[in-house]
């Protein structure tokens, strides 16, 4: 199964140290001075900015002390007060000045990083193998890979440009009023933010049980609303939307439940850090008050204490969202990057060259293969395909037909044995190659929301609309297409659901005509299709399969007549071989299998023709206006 998102890793502190070492690289990015150049510019930018900040009270401490009636007399002008209001607005301005430019330079750093991140993800998915994606949940893979890269985002707004510099701003804070009043200033101050932090963490961790199941319960939700959404017809034929709303309906109220226990818990934090600030403010203020009754602080110095506190608390009072939401964060980039870390199963050998073009020779040498050790599917299988000649390979249901053609595509790998293309395995050459040199029909088309010139394109990407219409025309869908409003811009809708299955059938045969492949495996193509269409279809494949090493996967024998041979698969192995004539005359399995479906065939017939004669029996409705025909 696919690592949902991971709810309280067994060490969270290293997995948090690791999630943010992998992201590390893609905040450094080798080869990009450039944005190397704006990571150092924005620590700049934060590092001035917190300067600017902390002698914004100072100065506006000396204000309101040289506006005092003393220091007016003494002075004689106001000169002095408005240099320092002056300096006190310009400091202001600077802080906030450098701080958006220190968001402005960094933010094309941050977007980069979580654009490559998804990219490498997306990639990494891609080339995963076959059995990972039959197994994985589509709802809850999207919204691994949504939340990791928003986590991304949060982490680096919160971690590097509010907790760091907030941290630095408290020792900077704790070292003036130390400097400048008496060490006692510093000790309530750091003790004061020491329990608020304490207690913030704290509680906050007891919090995120209920933050935890609440996007348990958000991603149960999505994944249920997209598979019943996927699985739209099939909701619909069973009359099962009551019982949909019914399970989804089941997820958002344990979702309802989770949000309301974690916003009550909010509100508990929030009323136990405002008696913490306003304690300590409370008796850093006595300190302040009583030494300007005993004649050593000026009330510019209170000023300054009261304004150095309230700006140190202002960022924390945000500190239990921030902790929350960053570990949440941080949850969410382990579950994207722990996707990273998922085995290939599949993976090319280091150095292995691209598959040399040939006429298309197809072997397969001894093949034994298993989807489970216990459970083995092929069993010794052997046959050759000439380069442009016809294999048909047909058997009962779970004999291996569709396993040969996942493996010669290989979409998984032999246990043993050799699978083949002009004499060089596989396994030895690259995927991209191998793949290149092979076109598939499947039985089950599926299409992209998107227009049929877009799908039929997706054969080769590139090709211009000349090549793809005739590819069109080769498959016999073109004239189909033009009759259309929109013709070749026709949206086909989510997997194609808009056309029929003929017509998607067709339109995956120009798709693979495009592709213009050395090998074709048609697998199925025609068993969901009614006779006349299959017989459309067929004609359509014909001008595909001319010239091309063709594998046939088939279950309605009469599609496989004219192959050149036919094996017959039977408890993964190769029980008949021979065309079409031999295995008839042979009177084996393939003759059974024959004799069975010429008479389902006969009896359908049959049942067509009685059904035709009843309907010329029957008494012909009156139209409006006169009798019924009286036999």
């Amino acid at each position: 199964m696919p690592p949902q998102a991971p709810i309280s890793p067994p060490n969270a502190e290293r997995s948090h140290a690791r999630t943010l070492l992998s992201l590390a690289p893609y905040l450094w990015p080798v080869g990009q001075p450039q944005l190397r150049a704006r990571v150092v510019a924005a620590i700049v930018f934060m590092l001035l900015g917190k300067g600017a900040n902390v002698l914004v009270p100072i100065a506006y401490a000396r204000a309101v002390d040289a506006l005092g009636p003393k220091a007016a007399a003494a002075a004689g002008v106001a000169l002095i007060p408005v240099a320092l209001i002056v300096g006190y607005g310009l400091l202001r301005a600077l802080s906030s000045g450098f701080q958006e430019l220190r968001d402005a330079v960094f933010v094309r750093v941050q977007a980069r990083a979580a654009r490559i991140v998804a990219l490498d993800v997306f990639k990494h998915l891609h080339a995963l193998s076959l059995r990972y994606h039959l197994d994985r949940q589509t709802g809850g893979l999207s919204r691994v890979i949504e939340r990791g890269v928003r986590g991304i985002n949060f982490v680096l707004d919160f971690l590097l440009f509010s907790i760091v510099p907030t941290l630095l701003e408290i020792l900077l804070v704790a070292g003036i009023l130390w400097g400048l009043f008496d060490w006692t200033y510093a000790a309530v101050t750091l003790a004061t933010i020491g329990i608020y932090i304490t207690f913030t963490l704290a509680f906050t961790n007891w919090r995120l049980q209920f933050r935890r199941e609440m996007n348990d319960t958000d991603q149960e939700a999505n994944t249920r609303a997209i598979d019943s959404l996927l699985n739209y017809e099939t909701v619909k034929y069973f009359n099962n939307e009551a019982h949909e709303a019914r399970r989804y309906d089941g997820s958002l109220s344990r979702y309802e439940t989770a949000y309301t226990r974690s916003e009550q818990t909010l509100n508990g934090l929030n009323a136990g850090q405002a008696a913490i600030i306003a304690i300590g403010l409370t008796g850093v203020m006595l300190l302040a008050g009583n030494g300007v009754v005993a004649g050593r602080l000026t009330v510019g110095d209170f000023v300054l204490v009261n304004t150095y506190l309230i700006q140190l608390y202002l960022p924390l009072n945000f500190l239990g969202f921030v902790y929350r939401e960053m570990k949440q964060g941080l949850v969410d980039m382990e579950a994207m990057f722990s996707l990273l870390r998922q085995e290939r199963e599949i993976a090319d050998t280091p150095g292995a060259p691209a598959l040399i073009p040939g006429p298309g020779e197809v072997r397969f040498d001894d093949v034994r293969f298993g989807y489970r050790p216990d459970r083995q599917i092929l069993k010794g299988v052997s046959f050759t395909v000439p380069a442009g000649r016809t294999l048909a390979i047909v058997g009962p249901t779970g004999a291996g037909k569709s396993t040969i053609s996942r493996l010669l595509f290989r979409f998984y790998d032999v246990d043993s044995g050799r699978v083949m293309i002009d004499g060089q395995d596989v396994k030895a050459v690259t995927q991209d190659s191998v793949r290149a040199a092979i076109g598939v029909v499947p039985q089950d088309t599926v299409l992209f929301n998107d227009t049929i010139r877009y799908n039929i394109a997706y054969g080769r990407p590139g090709a211009s609309d000349a090549e793809v219409e005739e590819a069109a025309r080769l498959a016999q869908v073109h004239d189909f297409v033009l009759r259309l409003p929109d013709g070749y811009n026709t949206r086909v809708g989510e997997r194609g659901l808009k056309l029929s299955g003929g017509e998607k059938q067709r339109v995956a045969i120009a798709r693979t005509i495009l592709k213009n492949p050395r090998v074709l495996i048609l697998d199925e193509a025609t068993s969901a299709l009614d006779t006349r269409t299959e017989q459309e279809i067929q004609a359509a494949l014909k001008g595909v399969v001319s010239g091309r090493t063709t594998l046939v996967i088939a279950h309605r024998l009469s599609t496989v007549v004219e192959a050149d041979e036919i094996i017959v698969l039977a408890d993964g192995r190769i029980a008949e071989r021979g065309n079409h004539g031999a295995l008839i005359a042979t009177g084996g399995l393939y003759a059974q299998m024959w004799s069975r479906q010429a008479e389902a065939v006969a009896a359908a017939e049959a049942a067509a023709a009685a059904q035709a004669a009843a309907d010329l029996d029957r008494p012909r409705a009156a139209r409006p206006g006169e009798r019924a025909e009286v036999t």
